[in-house]
């Protein structure tokens, strides 16, 4: 969002709208919890990160979209669904909570958020181990 002439219904409402996709996106993470490998709540999940990561590209929130569209790439290939359990649970629900962080960090004036994406890495490529030594283990033949 340009700094000299922010839309502040629009940054507005994008806020609103921020919230609710990450309380769906925690609604996700109570699926996993509760279910365990529930191939509607990674869909759920993906579906709502790429509308979260659409309504921030929209208001050039870069940092939000681009988390959303890493977090996106992470999740989405199929054979990985089956993994968000455990360790890869936490490290998403990590994931989320930073995300959810800088959600509220967005100067609600402004639009500004200048932050140092090292976590954010970090916790991505975490999430992106963890799953893919997942999907490998259950390749293994026996």
């Amino acid at each position: 969002m340009p700094k000299d002439s922010p839309d502040m219904s629009a940054l507005q409402d994008f806020l609103g709208d921020a919230q609710s996709l990450l309380n769906r996106a925690q609604e996700c993470l109570q699926h996993f919890r509760l279910i365990g490998e529930d191939a509607d709540a990674s869909d759920c999940l993906i579906l709502t990160l790429a509308s979260l990561r659409d309504r921030a590209r929209a208001l050039e929130q870069t940092q939000i979209a681009d988390y959303c569209q890493q977090l996106c790439t992470v999740l989405e290939p199929i054979e990985r669904h089956q993994h968000l359990h455990g360790p890869a649970l936490v490290i998403l629900e990590a994931n989320l909570c930073l995300l959810a962080w800088q959600v509220e960090l967005v100067d609600p004036y402004s639009g500004a958020l200048n932050l140092d994406s090292e976590e954010q890495s970090e916790l991505l490529d975490s999430l992106d181990a963890t799953l893919l030594a997942a999907t490998q283990t259950c390749e293994q033949p026996i």
